[in-house]
């Protein structure tokens, strides 16, 4: 016959065991300190501080007018002028910080529409499921199917380039692609039993969007929303540099690209310092993306 287990061993010599001496405490875990937000991250966060000063207060900052004539055509760095002037003479820091709001709060509004708009259809579409989901997904599709740019160009030489007009396009094309991610996560989400747990409560579709999905999907939707501001800012800018996006004489990065375009071929920098400030905004606001991706995710590793 085989023998009982015993009881009496001590405890002290099971916890003297290699395999499990190694198992730290939970009051040790919860003793260890947390780490802060890396380098990159920090770098991000003051890129993003500096454009967004600069966004608010770029009209009571700048020297000169908007549209104001106050030199020569492509003049040097000067005293008067610290980043030179552009192809009609106009001060090129002047232009800069105007460009700034113009450019930033377009393109917040239009990722702040498109998120409202393609987040809120996707949820729908997932929690409802059956007729619903395949009629919003099959016209998300067909919308899909045409270049982005092209489509814009196309509506925009019709409508017009109006800020409504150009916010409004850009912001129903770009809901698409956070149409399609909402929807995915949610899909996810609304299978869980908490979910089940409140339909069988009673609990209304709006509740259970607004409640119990959003919340659960938050993290990889919070780094959409920074990703998403990223290509409506250079779409925009792209917009502009073909003529259909911000018109003159407003100020806009992507337009006073175009605008000093001739500069380089007499070795002048006139088009690369816009193009510099988009480029650093986009990393900026990526780095802090991947910071978040790297949190939300518990992905700790290199920090």
């Amino acid at each position: 016959m085989r023998e009982a287990p015993r009881t009496d061993v001590p405890l002290e010599g099971v916890l003297d065991e290699p395999g499990l001496r190694a198992i730290p405490e939970r009051d040790a875990i919860e003793r260890q300190p947390r780490k802060g937000l890396p380098v990159s991250a920090w770098i991000g966060i003051i890129i993003i501080a500096i454009n967004a000063f600069a966004a608010i207060f770029g009209p009571w900052l700048a020297p000169y007018g908007e549209a104001a004539v106050v030199g020569d055509v492509w003049a040097p760095i000067s005293a008067a002028h610290w980043l030179g002037t552009d192809n009609l003479g106009r001060d090129l820091l002047s232009r800069l910080l105007y460009g700034a709001q113009t450019s930033i709060f377009i393109a917040l509004a239009i990722t702040l529409i498109s998120f409202s708009l393609g987040a809120t259809l996707g949820f729908f579409a997932a929690v409802v499921g059956r007729w619903v989901d395949q009629l919003l997904s099959r016209l998300v599709d067909v919308l899909m199917a045409f270049p982005t740019l092209i489509l814009a160009l196309l509506v925009l030489s019709v409508l017009g380039s109006s800020i409504p007009v150009l916010i409004a396009v850009s912001a129903i094309l770009d809901s698409t692609r956070v149409y399609r991610l909402s929807r995915a996560v949610a899909m996810d989400v609304e299978v869980m039993d908490f979910v089940e747990v409140a339909r069988l409560r009673g609990e209304g579709l709006w509740w259970i969007m607004s409640r119990e999905v959003f919340p659960n999907t938050l993290p990889p939707l919070v780094a959409e929303f920074g990703l998403r501001f990223c290509f409506a800012f250079l779409f925009i800018s792209a917009l502009s540099f073909l003529g259909l996006g911000i018109q003159p004489p407003a100020a806009d990065w992507g337009g006073m690209v175009k605008d000093n375009a001739n500069a380089i071929s007499f070795g002048l920098a006139a088009p690369l310092i816009p193009a510099a400030a988009i480029a650093i905004l986009t990393i900026g606001v990526n780095l802090v993306v991947d910071w978040f991706l790297h949190k939300s995710s518990d992905i700790r590793g290199g920090r």
